[in-house]
């Protein structure tokens, strides 16, 4: 699939109040556009209207058809979210070649654009140019520091980041975290948004590089990549570990309360085990390279279980959603009273 690039601004209208929403310039396969449509798509599950920005009008329009066909494919599976079909949510949803008309009178503006600083501080300071005293400008960036993207804004008390999980529609965390000038408001009124649209807010209380998510998700990669370059265990079996083992409490717990409840408590769980924890981490090697013949053996492995042509990855992230969005109904269902 050749590489595009889509911007999109997201205003939503919740029936009366204004509110807008998301600037993105997203550039890639298809799969890179997943943030920009999925935070789309949840605003509108919630009621609000959304409008779509791009300096391309037949970017906006790609972007508009491929979330009618998600969304008429989500409805069809009972998938959809919100108490809206999906007409009435795809009503909601449009585009606009103009930037400052798609912010005008905005309360929240989405940013998706690639990981790259340069380009997010061009876009939040010509948003910062043309923007009230109101609203908000969030970030998708999932490591970028807020200090190194907002700072000398005009609106640095009114910008935060939003970090999304992929695949945001069926991963609902959302790691919100402040500029140090970030104000108490921003943070709150950004956590009730976030709530409205169902999404789990979660608030990092100052930043750190590569917030809480993926400094969790990168000492679990790390950890594995050693134990398959060590020969300890297989690729495919170190991620049975996760999928069969650990996932699947992760799944509904975390693991500071899987510690509480795998003893009388947590004073009791350290007291049993800290040492014991202790000595293992001492064993831990250093950051791998993800290089050389470990990339070749994993790769192999992986492209054994799924090959890595468009078609079947594609499948596969169908499958991965699906199971994520049955998952998701579960763990609703299974909320503790």
């Amino acid at each position: 699939m050749p590489p595009f690039s889509v911007s999109f601004v997201w205003a939503a209208s919740r029936r009366g109040t204004k509110i807008k929403g998301g600037f993105s310039h997203l550039r890639g396969r298809d799969e890179s556009g997943l943030i920009g449509r999925s935070w789309a798509m949840l605003f509108a599950s919630g009621g609000f209207k959304v409008k779509l920005y791009d300096i391309e009008q037949q970017q906006i329009t790609n972007a508009l058809e491929s979330i009618r066909k998600e969304m008429k494919s989500l409805e069809q599976s009972g998938s959809l979210k919100g108490s809206l079909g999906a007409e009435q949510q795809l009503s909601l949803i449009s585009g606009c070649g103009n930037l400052a008309e798609a912010v005008e009178g905005a309360m929240h503006i989405q940013e998706c654009v690639p990981e790259n600083l340069e380009l997010k501080k061009k876009i939040f300071a010509q948003l910062d140019r043309i923007v009230d005293d109101q609203v908000i400008l969030s970030s998708s960036s999932s490591c970028l520091l807020p200090s190194k993207l907002f700072t000398g804004l005009a609106h640095v008390k009114q910008c935060i980041v939003a970090h999304p999980v992929n695949p945001p529609y069926y991963v609902p965390l959302v790691e919100l975290v402040p500029h140090p000038e970030t104000a108490p408001a921003t943070m709150d009124r950004t956590y009730a948004l976030m709530k409205k649209i169902r999404q789990t807010p979660v608030r990092v209380l100052k930043e750190i590089d590569g917030f809480v998510l993926n400094r969790l998700q990168y000492a679990i990669i790390s950890e594995a990549w050693r134990l398959v370059e060590e020969g300890i265990v297989s690729p495919n079996d170190l991620d049975l570990v996760m999928s069969d083992g650990l996932g699947m409490r992760y799944a509904f717990i975390g693991p500071l309360e899987t510690m509480h409840l795998n003893a009388e408590g947590m004073v009791s769980y350290c007291d049993r085990y800290s040492e014991g924890m202790k000595r293992v981490l001492k064993t831990f090697g250093p950051v791998p390279e993800f290089s050389g013949d470990t990339v070749e053996k994993v790769n192999q492995d992986m492209c054994m279980k799924v090959p890595d042509d468009p078609e079947h990855l594609a499948a596969r992230r169908h499958w991965r959603d699906d199971c994520l969005m049955q998952l998701s109904k579960l763990k609703h269902q299974m909320q503790p009273q």
